[in-house]
């Protein structure tokens, strides 16, 4: 029998997260192809946003998907034009607007969103649910923040 070192587990831990972030980064460049031909994933992500927490002002929006300002006006200006968002004075402050989804957007996410589960679902499919349950228990111990006084 043959045994694996400490080292060679993290090694191959690595290469599947490697694997991991670019299968995820695949689906990602699919999904925003599938939400929109015309834009770039980031305006997916700013839809998702919207699609989960409803309209907001356009810097909340950039705050809450980690983009700057600019670019986050950029894609929202090219997404009201595609008929994707509309935008409405901001009640508390008129200098400023809240953008939401259209209903074509709302449409389109949710769609995306469809064929994004589609896809998990077809990765998946033969798993049972125990190998699901330990691979969302493994991810989430994963990922979770350390504990305070534990060093990395």
């Amino acid at each position: 029998m043959q045994t694996t070192s400490r080292r060679e587990l993290e090694l191959a831990l690595g290469e599947g997260i490697n694997a991991l972030v670019s299968a995820t980064r695949a689906l990602s460049e699919r999904s925003a192809a599938h939400f929109h031909s015309q834009l770039q994933p980031a305006a997916f992500h700013i839809a998702r946003w919207l699609y989960a927490f409803g309209p907001a002002k356009p810097s909340e929006v950039a705050e809450a998907v980690h983009m700057d300002r600019s670019s986050t006006s950029t894609l929202i200006g090219k997404m009201r034009t595609l008929g994707l968002l509309e935008a409405s004075p901001n009640p508390d402050d008129k200098r400023s607007v809240i953008v939401g989804l259209s209903t074509d957007g709302r449409e389109r996410v949710a769609a995306t969103l469809q064929d994004r589960g589609d896809v998990f679902h077809a990765r998946t499919r033969e798993w049972s649910d125990d190998d699901l349950a330990q691979l969302v228990e493994l991810l989430g111990r994963l990922t979770s923040e350390p504990s305070p006084g534990v060093v990395s």
